[in-house]
């Protein structure tokens, strides 16, 4: 099993007592996800210290305020790092008003620049901006591996198949009203599945009443496999397998 674990803020990411209770659920990999300069240090040094944990760097839309060359030449020397699997996560955010667009714009067309010079998979955040997120990915992303973070298009999915995306389904999927993305879990082409928690946010209905941890993503995969037929242990070696070809871990 795999996970990703996102931080934002003042969420860290995983610790030892994480660590070990991901290896206790049988997770073999962590893809902990930075934001801007400070997280995505964060994540690397993580990376290095946990052998099961990987970093993702990039500059988050709600963080791209001011992104210019020097923040792209500190992404360029971050991307390099042998522990880095995965650029972003990057994309465009109208639902909060953190960042001129402009300045989103900006930086989401730079990581897919460097996803294309260091040969790495795009890590997407979108919310509220789904059209124009589409639209730039079709007109910069072509022959990059899209891994639709926390998908959240349900009634695109078919759309997002075509071009060859990768699905993420963090632990909203599992919330009784989210009667669609449950219906895209169930039908998006078995080699482009993925499963993460999202952590700290989104925890899966088991426990959500929780901050969320890496472990919690057992609860997401099991619902996942009830969706589309199989066996919790079918649906674990097919991540697994999913995530070790994407981010060639």
């Amino acid at each position: 099993m795999i996970d990703s674990h996102t931080h934002l803020d003042s969420c860290a990411p995983p610790n030892a007592e994480l660590v070990q209770a991901a290896r206790d659920a049988g997770i073999t990999r962590i893809l902990t996800v930075g934001m801007d300069e400070e997280t995505n240090r964060a994540a690397l040094r993580a990376a290095e210290e946990f052998p099961e944990v990987w970093a993702a760097v990039g500059r988050h839309p709600n963080a791209a305020e001011g992104f210019d060359e020097a923040a792209f030449e500190d992404l360029v020397e971050l991307a390099r790092h042998p522990r880095c699997a995965a650029i972003g996560e990057t994309g465009l955010d109208d639902y909060r008003e953190y960042a001129p667009r402009a300045d989103q714009e900006r930086a989401f067309v730079a990581q897919m620049e460097l996803a294309h010079e260091v040969d790495k998979p795009l890590v997407i955040h979108t919310r509220a901006a789904e059209d124009d997120t589409i639209r730039m990915l079709r007109a910069h992303a072509g022959g990059l591996d899209v891994v639709l973070h926390c998908f959240s298009m349900p009634d695109r999915w078919e759309e997002c198949a075509a071009e060859g995306w990768w699905f993420s389904f963090a632990g909203n999927v599992t919330y009784p009203k989210a009667l669609d993305l449950a219906h895209a879990a169930a039908r998006v082409p078995a080699d482009r599945l993925l499963v993460e928690t999202d952590a700290p946010y989104l925890s899966p209905q088991a426990v959500r009443k929780h901050r969320n941890r890496p472990d919690h993503v057992v609860h997401t995969a099991r619902f996942v496999a009830e969706c589309r037929g199989v066996s919790y242990e079918e649906l674990d070696a097919l991540v697994t397998a999913n995530a070790a070809t994407l981010f060639r871990w």
